[in-house]
C-alpha cells in the first residue's frame, strides 16, 4: 500500500510517501521512499525541497501559486532523479494532518463534503493552519481525482478528556456553543505515549504518562488508561506553556486592560499574542531555543529570563499533569526542543527528584534515537522519542482502508 502524507503547516507543506507490504505493520517506524518540503518563504518566491533514490533538489517556486506548487511537489514522485513511482495513480491513499477537527470527530476518519465543511467552519479556532489543510485537499482532488483521502485531527486523541478538565469556568451556554478545551499536538502525543508504553513494556492502557511536545509550539497531555485526560492547549493552540511565538496563558484581563487603555483591536492583539510573544517577546530577537541559549550563554540577561521562564512554566505544567494522573510511570520529551534541548531536560527534571524522577546527565547529553535518560537509581523513566507524527498517520490510513 503506497501511502502519501501531507502536513500542512502556517508557512510550509511537508510530504512523503510510505510503501507499506504486507498484512501487519511493522513495530517500528519505516523510512519514507519519498519526502518533500516546501517552504512558503517570503513572497514572490518560496524554496522546494525533495528526497529520495539519495539525491537531493532544491528549487524555487512561486509562493503565490501554493496549489500549483504542490502539484509540482506531486510530480517528482514520477520525474526525474526522484521518481518513485511510474504514475501517481500508485497512490493508494492520502492522509493529512488537520490540526483543528472540533467535537466532530474523534478518529481519524475518511474526507467528504461534511468533513471538508467540518474543517472549512472551524477556520476561526485555527486561521493558520486549516486553510492550509483544504488547500492540500483540493490540490490531491484536482491532481489524482478521487483517491481515498483521510483527515487525522490533532484535536482527536484529546476528545475523551472529562468534562472537568475540557468545561472553561465561564457561564456553561458557551460550552454548549462549542468553547471549550480541545487540546492538540494530539497525533504526536499518541504516538509517543505508545512508543514509551513499547518502551517500557507495558500495554499503554496500564501506564500514567506525560508527554511534553516541546518545539516552536509547546504543550503537554496527561495520558492515563489509553487516553488524553488533560492538556495544557485549549481552545486553541494558544493556551498553555511559553512558546516560540506565542504566549501560553496570562492573565485574561491584561487583553481588557490594552483594549481600554490602549485602544488595541483584536487583530493587534491576536498578532502580539500568537507572533510577538513567548521566547520571542522576552528576548526582543528570537523565539527559537538554539538562539535564546547561545545568547544565555553569552551572558544576555533577557536570554536567561526567557529560559528561566520558560523552564518554570514548563515545569509548572507537569505539575498540573501529575495532579490529573496521581502518579507516574513515564515523562517524555518530545519535538525540536524535546528531543534536541538537553538543558532543557535537565533543568525541567532536578526539581521532580521528590517523586522519585531522576536524571541521568551522561544519558541525557549523548542520547541519540529514542531511548531513557533517566538514573539507574531512578523511579520513574524519562524517555527522549523521536516524534513521528507522518508515520503515524500513514497507519492510521493502512487501518481505514484494512479494516
Amino acid at each position: 500500500m503506497k501511502i502519501l502524507v501531507l502536513n500542512a503547516g502556517s508557512s510550509s507543506q511537508k510530504s512523503c510517501l510510505y510503501d507499506l507490504n504486507g498484512d501487519s505493520l511493522p513495530s517500528s517506524p519505516l523510512e519514507p521512499i519519498w519526502e518533500a518540503a516546501i517552504d512558503w518563504g517570503m513572497p514572490p518566491f518560496g524554496e522546494m525541497k525533495v528526497k529520495a533514490n539519495g539525491v537531493k533538489s532544491e528549487s524555487k517556486i512561486d509562493s503565490e501559486q501554493k496549489a500549483e506548487a504542490i502539484g509540482k511537489m506531486l510530480n517528482s514522485l514520477i520525474e526525474g532523479e526522484t521518481k518513485v513511482l511510474n504514475s501517481l495513480g500508485e497512490i493508494n491513499v492520502v492522509g493529512h494532518r488537520v490540526v483543528h477537527g472540533g467535537t466532530d470527530y474523534s478518529r481519524a476518519t475518511i474526507i467528504d463534503e461534511q468533513v471538508k465543511e467540518a474543517i472549512a467552519r472551524l477556520i476561526p479556532l485555527a486561521p493558520a493552519h486549516n486553510p492550509s489543510h483544504l488547500q492540500g485537499i483540493s490540490a490531491i482532488e484536482k491532481v489524482l481525482g478521487n483517491v481515498p483521502q483521510v483527515a487525522v485531527f490533532d484535536t482527536a486523541f484529546h476528545s475523551q478528556m472529562p468534562l472537568y478538565a475540557a468545561v472553561y469556568p465561564i457561564p456553561y451556554e458557551w460550552f454548549t456553543k462549542g468553547i471549550r478545551r480541545y487540546g492538540f499536538h494530539g497525533t504526536s502525543h499518541k504516538y509517543c505515549g505508545q512508543r514509551a508504553a513499547q518502551l517500557i513494556g507495558k500495554p499503554l492502557e496500564s501506564l500514567r504518562l506525560i508527554t511534553c511536545h516541546l518545539g516552536n509550539g509547546c504543550s503537554l497531555a496527561a495520558i492515563r488508561d489509553g487516553i488524553s485526560v488533560n492538556t495544557t492547549m485549549g481552545f486553541t493552540p494558544l493556551e498553555g506553556l511559553m512558546m516560540g511565538t506565542r504566549s501560553g496563558s496570562i492573565d485574561p484581563a491584561i487583553l481588557i486592560f490594552l483594549m481600554r487603555e490602549y485602544g488595541w483591536d483584536s487583530d493587534r492583539l491576536n498578532q502580539m499574542l500568537n507572533q510577538q510573544s513567548g521566547l520571542k517577546g522576552i528576548t526582543g530577537i528570537s523565539g527559537d531555543m538554539r538562539y535564546v541559549q547561545e545568547e544565555q550563554n553569552s551572558g544576555n540577561e533577557r536570554a536567561i529570563l526567557a529560559f528561566e521562564m520558560f523552564i518554570h512554566r514548563l515545569r509548572t505544567g507537569i505539575g498540573s499533569m501529575l495532579a490529573s494522573l496521581g502518579g507516574l510511570d513515564g515523562l517524555v520529551f518530545t519535538a525540536g526542543i524535546g528531543e534536541h534541548a538537553g538543558l532543557v531536560r535537565q533543568e525541567t527534571c532536578k526539581d521532580f527528584e521528590f517523586i522519585g524522577l531522576k536524571l541521568d546527565p551522561d544519558k541525557n547529553r549523548n542520547i541519540k534515537g529514542d531511548g531513557n535518560i533517566a538514573a539507574s537509581d531512578s523511579q520513574v523513566p524519562i524517555f527522549v522519542i523521536h516524534t513521528e507524527e507522518d508515520w503515524a498517520i500513514a497507519t492510521e490510513c493502512w487501518h481505514l482502508l484494512k479494516s
